[in-house]
């Protein structure tokens, strides 16, 4: 899966020594705040679709084979919710963009000693920089409807991480927000008369100032799912799933006009009024979580593996067209995917742990297609041998023995962490090896048989990242498969596929 869309930029400008003071602080703290820059700065060009990864994960793979998943599928941006150690020293020399978290029992320390703030980022970010591209800090997670007891503090975490990264002369690389949901807004349709709710207006007012000061960019959590499923049937599911409204179900804002074509730019949308609402602009907003379940239980029917699928296609479709929502067209919505994996131990309902795009061995929960037609093809002059689907894995394990062993294949590309790994399965691995092989031989009287296992295909199986070799469909093998082909298990049936699991586990 190819995520990259375009390139982000946000402006940078370099703050003052001095200390100066935010009011209302709730605790007297002292609040760095740098001057206010250029008006024109803080604009988003470019657009990009990145994703989650949480870790609530049985048998989550190694931090090396998640980043190679990221690299396999070219995905440049991540946000972890933490400061995993493993994944920011695997993320190293990728030039993968990370927004890494402060966790939300870390908020409150933080947000009341500057020293813990600085041992913070020393500890998490300046350690693993240049090497770990790391662009911002999300400071607790939607903590305002979460925590809200750590309100008063949220605004001097987020001051004294700033602060300290100025220290570090880092804060024009990585930039401080914290990501907050809907419920922060009261009512979000329609999205011209949006407010932030009352009860938030002197913390959100000093968040905003804060991202202003600093450049930075406010992390809204958007879910259409929950929107939609809680509206009752006022919205229909099409809005929700980006899909064509017919003529009398269109959402039009009465006021301004706009025609909503998603519900997910009205939401968009809707906090880009609410910020205004408070005399602020030129504030990007980020989606920093957005997705829809594959899996529910008997009272969630819409989380089906179908509407994920559509949802997700549709959203990056909707992002890589590079424009902004009706009120803003010229500020494009980077988007976060939730998530990597199925964070199957979460609590709650099933779809609480549905949400995952791959599977922890790299194949896809279900097809994510981005326009990427020219590494998949339809060329009739051109010939692959792949393994059959529903082939008997045992015999494809033989098949990759052979080829990769006496059929003499370069299997190489297959060990973890290159390039063809992922999809980590017998079927994908077989694949290649057969097509290898066949590559090599069948000029020699090679065949596509393996013991009944294999075909030949037009459609070539390459992604972005994993070539395989085609050839012409003239002059195909003509010796019977016996000649060259396994003839059935032998001791080593299975030390091809060991080595590559074990060389997974090692690292």
């Amino acid at each position: 899966m190819h995520m990259l869309i375009m390139q982000d930029k946000f402006c940078t400008t370099e703050g003052p020594s001095e200390t100066t003071y935010l009011p209302s602080q709730g605790r007297g703290k002292a609040a760095y705040t740098p001057p206010s820059p250029d008006p024109t700065c803080g604009i988003t060009l470019g657009a990009f679709v990145g994703i989650n990864i949480g870790t609530d994960v049985t048998n989550l793979p190694p931090a090396s084979d998640v980043v190679a998943l990221l690299k396999a599928r070219q995905i440049t941006h991540v946000r972890l919710f933490n400061a995993d150690a493993h994944m920011l020293k695997a993320l190293a020399n990728t030039s993968i963009e990370v927004i890494i978290g402060v966790t939300n029992e870390e908020v409150l320390g933080i947000g009341e000693s500057p020293s813990t703030a600085a041992a913070w980022v020393n500890r998490n970010v300046a350690a693993y920089m240049p090497g770990t591209n790391i662009t911002a800090i999300a400071v607790g997670s939607e903590v305002l409807t979460a925590i809200p007891n750590a309100a008063p503090v949220l605004v001097p975490a987020m001051n004294y991480l700033h602060k300290a990264l100025v220290a570090s002369r880092l804060n024009n690389q990585v930039k401080v927000s914290t990501p907050q949901s809907m419920d922060v807004i009261a009512k979000a349709f329609p999205p011209s008369t949006a407010t932030f709710n009352s009860s938030w207006n002197s913390t959100i007012f000093q968040i905003l100032q804060f991202l202003r000061n600093t450049n930075s960019y406010y992390m809204l959590n958007a879910y259409p799912y929950y929107e939609y499923v809680h509206s009752d049937g006022i919205f229909p599911i099409e809005y929700a799933l980006f899909q064509p409204l017919s003529a009398v179900k269109q959402i039009v804002d009465p006021n301004t006009l706009f025609h909503y074509v998603s519900m997910f730019d009205a939401l968009v949308d809707a906090t880009y009024n609410s910020i205004e609402a408070l005399n602020f602009s030129d504030i990007p907003v980020v989606v920093t979580e957005t997705g829809w379940p594959w899996a529910g239980g008997s009272n969630e029917p819409d989380a089906t593996k179908e509407n994920a699928e559509t949802f997700n296609n549709n959203l990056i479709r909707r992002v890589s067209n590079d424009t902004g929502p009706p009120s803003q067209p010229k500020i494009p919505i980077n988007t976060f995917i939730y998530e990597m994996f199925n964070e199957d131990k979460r609590p709650g309902p099933i779809s609480e742990r549905s949400w995952g795009v791959f599977s922890t061995n790299g194949s896809d929960v279900y097809t994510l297609g981005l326009g990427s037609s020219d590494s998949i093809s339809d060329n009739s002059s051109t010939a692959f041998c792949v393994a059959k689907p529903g082939a008997d894995e045992n015999k494809l394990q033989d098949g990759i023995n052979w080829a990769c062993g006496q059929g003499r294949a370069n299997c190489s590309a297959i060990q973890s962490g290159q390039p063809c790994y992922f999809p980590d399965t017998i079927q994908n691995h077989a694949s290649y090896a057969y097509n290898d092989y066949y590559q090599r031989m069948h000029s020699l009287g090679g065949t596509c048989d393996f013991d009944g296992t294999a075909t030949m295909t037009t459609q070539d199986p390459s992604s972005r990242t994993c070539k395989f070799t085609g050839s012409s469909n003239s002059g195909g093998g003509v010796f019977p498969p016996a000649a060259f082909g396994p003839i059935g298990a032998t001791s080593q049936s299975s030390t091809i596929r060991s080595s590559v699991i074990a060389y997974t586990l090692e690292n």
